[in-house]
């Protein structure tokens, strides 16, 4: 299936120019590259692997690409042995005294890739073919192939410690600088971006267990280490590689991996000498290397069995990457040494291009490739703001937002719900959190929410406290209850206000109103409950109001015809997988799907599945629920459908294409043979290394990012193929990445301007805030969703203790969302509001609870 080409150039908006991290390649290789085969044996590290290979080039007096996979090289012409050859080389593998080891190397010719289809493909003559695939990729080699040589790589990016910045726990953060071959139009572009990522900090493995365990030096590890903190400290240095310094120069380069840490201190850890004596290791180090030790009260590592080494004799090796998850502290220390403003980014990005020497790097010389030291610059455009509208009652009824923002001063939603069976319940003491302090908050959120147009008439919810660590399902279930006693009404929400901003209890809290209770719910931090400001009240007002069916803001339908003219539905998907280390458990797919012609009303539909696949595997079902919730509320089938996809890799677009639309066209079948809608499949794309950088002052915000609204869709693109870059929102701090959208298949036959215009438009029209977003809400809100079902299994995000066995149990406990009461209990409930008293309908409702429980 080919995919959609652009239909032309767009024309909307205020041109003006930008310039973007990508850096021209100025001459591509003419000539075919030469692929070949290696094997060297026996198997190495890929380190290892690349000194063999260097020893190989300068004995036999050749230059070629080892690539990164190791099994491939690539050159600039047919090396001197033929097609195939078997090669001896000597290569020492330590840095000691041993001998060198003898490696045997086997080249073979592989094939040849022909560099003249991948000057077609840029010139729009051809269409991307696996040959052309490989021409990038040995583009990519060849950028690669020197820094990889002298740094430190992960991935596309490599690592320098220069200006490294010290994270708490023994971590810093390395600067890193990311590049990438990328098609154009009529040229190759390499694309340089910043990059982060933590290392363990290299040096005294004393040093490093201070820190880790947050001591301010080790004298106050004097007498020894507690139990708990010798576990802490056990699984943060596992696997850690490590020198010792004992001996000199001589044992300084053995190098030993830490297995675990002793359960005793150094000078009362005795092995076994093999003479069947047995000593303790502060006395063996003084005997063997007259080494006293400072720290005998701290306990030995363990590098192999029973091998132990005290902790001051090791050294941690430098450059070894930090994968284990950072702290909330290290977090947020990381995100300020990457938050950068667009002028700093910029200039970075220049000195990144300058350490990688372009110019200088022979391998690219031998090639025949050059590369621009210059950033790019585009052509852009800045799409006109859309007017927003608000109820008609309000002082400012509509609105036009300056830079992607306004405010909800003067103005009320658009359709406001109503609020009178609710409670609030504080996780926390009433010495924490008092009445007073609780109902203070309240009047000011009640209101903030009756101002911008939401009817409350219940202003006293009932108020109880409940313990965070206690049993929390059985508190909502009596805050769902007391709601519906003193409201004598179905219970619509609970408001949570939690002591801290952690993960698990507010992953309870979902967990419960989602699944078992069946209750919206929201959760307020205690700081800003404390301090009851109106900014803060009136964003609560927006999700408070969404929650309960209200809608906050639309857009005119002039502004969004593709919607308005004919009953049109709008899809976000997106899969969230679980974390590499966590192979067993499930991805979540989440689908959105909008209601009405304001798309401003959204269903939902969640499956599990297995981990890790990227095909949303029930697809058709779930279409198909969202189609037919669309007919029950417009009384119309949808006559079009745009369907935007997030979470998909450009090697994934066929496969992803080829199976999803089928699973749509399935759906819509399914309904009714004859049911055919026109559909337009757009990828989203938020993971990519694109920035812009406006080239006026005019054309920047006030952070220095380019304005809401721009929009790139030539000489950073593809050669032909219908994507663009829209930057929809303003930054907030740091760069703002623009998100890339690509159409794959369009049967709707799109204009540029049409779709670049709906999904900016789209973007200001997210209800839960007063600024436009970075991407279209179907997608922004299956994100949302993906997350949210995480928390409907017990422990899913915020325990990274639990078994394998637990993990694969709890596959099949995922929670279904609840509806909020069965149609029957409605019913008799109303009926019962007028013939009961009100103790008798207390009553009531410990049976409705005790039935709707079980």
């Amino acid at each position: 299936m080919q995919f959609a080409q652009r239909p032309g150039e767009g024309r909307l908006g205020r041109s003006i120019r930008v310039r973007s991290n990508f850096f021209e390649v100025l001459s591509i290789p003419e000539q075919n590259i030469i692929h070949y085969d290696v094997t060297i044996t026996p198997d190495v590290p890929p380190a290892l692997n690349r000194r063999i290979f260097e020893v190989f080039e300068r004995e036999n007096l050749i230059s070629a690409l080892n690539s990164i996979r190791r099994k491939n090289v690539f050159a600039p012409r047919f090396l001197p042995f033929g097609d195939a050859a078997t090669f001896e080389v000597n290569c020492s593998t330590t840095s000691g005294k041993r001998p060198p080891k003898v490696f045997r190397i086997k080249m073979k010719k592989a094939g040849e890739i022909v560099m003249g289809e991948l000057h077609q493909f840029l010139n729009g003559q051809g269409i991307l073919t696996p040959n052309c695939l490989s021409a990038i990729m040995v583009l990519d080699v060849l950028i690669r192939h020197l820094p990889s040589m002298k740094n430190i790589t992960v991935g596309r990016s490599f690592f320098t410690n220069q200006g490294a910045t010290a994270l708490t726990g023994g971590v810093e953060v390395w600067q890193g600088y990311y590049q990438s071959a990328r098609p154009a139009k009529g040229k190759m572009l390499i694309n340089v971006d910043l990059s982060a990522t933590a290392f363990y900090e290299a040096g005294s493995l004393v040093t490093m267990v201070v820190k880790i365990l947050g001591r301010r030096s080790v004298d106050d590890l004097h007498r020894g280490i507690a139990d708990k903190d010798r576990l802490k400290l056990e699984k943060a240095l596992k696997n850690l590689k490590i020198r010792v310094i004992h001996r000199g120069e001589e044992t300084s380069k053995r190098r030993f991996k830490i297995n675990k840490i002793t359960l005793t201190p150094a000078h009362q850890t005795r092995f076994d000498m093999g003479d069947g004596q047995t000593v303790d290791v502060a006395t063996y180090f003084f005997k063997t290397y007259n080494h006293r030790l400072t720290y005998p009260h701290l306990p030995c590592v363990v590098v192999k069995k029973d091998v132990f080494l005290p902790m001051e004799v090791c050294e941690v090796i430098e450059g070894q990457r930090y994968i284990r998850k950072l702290s909330e502290k290290q977090t947020a220390d990381m995100i300020r040494f990457t938050c950068q403003p667009p002028h700093m980014r910029a200039n970075k990005i220049k000195q990144g291009v300058e350490i990688l020497n372009y110019r200088g790097n022979e391998y690219l010389q031998q090639f025949g490739v050059t590369v621009s030291n210059d950033m790019i610059m585009a052509p852009a455009r800045v799409i006109p703001t859309p007017t927003l509208q608000y109820h008609p009652s309000s002082r400012e009824a509509s609105v036009v937002p300056r830079e992607g923002s306004w405010n909800l001063r003067d103005k009320k939603v658009a359709q406001g719900a109503t609020l009178g069976s609710w409670s609030i319940i504080t996780f926390g003491s009433e010495q924490e959190f008092s009445l007073q302090a609780v109902q203070a908050f309240l009047r000011e959120l009640i209101l903030t929410c009756q101002e911008n147009g939401m009817n409350i008439p219940n202003k006293t919810p009932p108020i109880m406290h409940a313990n965070p660590q206690g049993d929390v399902e059985s508190a909502l279930k009596t805050a769902w209850l007391r709601a519906g006693n003193a409201a004598k009404a179905q219970p619509q929400l609970i408001v949570c206000i939690l002591p801290n901003i952690g993960v698990p209890l507010y992953a309870e809290i979902k967990r419960i109103t989602d699944t078992v209770i069946g209750i919206a719910s929201q959760c307020i931090q205690s700081r800003h409950m404390l301090q009851a400001k109106k900014q803060y009240c009136a964003n609560v007002c927006l999700k408070i109001n969404v929650k309960l069916g209200g809608m906050n803001v639309f857009i005119s339908p002039t502004q969004i015809p593709f919607i308005t003219d004919r009953p049109t539905i709008l899809m976000g998907a997106d899969i969230s997988h679980p974390s590499p280390g966590d192979p067993s458990r499930p991805s979540i797919a989440a689908i959105c799907a909008s209601l009405d012609a304001k798309a401003s009303r959204y269903s939902a539909a969640i499956r599990v599945q297995t981990g890790r696949t990227e095909i949303i595997a029930d697809l058709a079902n779930m279409v198909k629920d969202l189609l037919r919730n669309f007919y029950q509320t417009c009384g119309r089938k949808p006559e079009r459908i745009l369907f935007y996809r997030d979470g998909v890799s450009e090697g994934q677009f066929a496969q992803v294409l080829d199976g999803e639309i089928n699973a749509v066209r399935a759906a819509c079948a399914s309904l009714n043979d004859t049911y055919k809608p026109t559909i337009t499949f757009v990828v989203v794309q938020k993971r990519h290394h694109t920035r812009l950088f406006p080239m006026d002052k005019k054309d920047a915000d006030r952070t220095g990012n380019c304005l809401p609204g721009t929009v790139v869709e030539s000489v950073i693109t593809h050669p032909f193929e219908f994507d663009f870059y829209l930057q929809s929102h303003s930054g907030l701090q740091g760069t703002s990445r623009p998100t890339h959208y690509h159409v794959l298949y369009d049967e709707n036959d799109f204009t540029t301007d049409g779709l670049q215009a709906l999904s900016y438009n789209l973007c200001y029209i997210y209800a839960r805030c007063t600024r436009a977003v970075s991407l279209v809400p179907p997608v922004y809100y299956a994100h949302i969703i993906c997350r949210r079902a995480r928390f409907h299994s017990r422990g899913e995000l915020w325990s990274d203790t639990e078994s394998v066995e637990e993990t694969q149990e709890q596959v099949s406990t995922f929670g279904v969302v609840k509806p909020e009461l069965v149609t029957v209990c409605i019913f008799y409930f109303y009926i019962l509001i007028f013939l009961l008293n009100d103790h008798i309908l207390t009553i009531f409702f410990f049976i409705l609870q005790t039935m709707y429980f079980m």
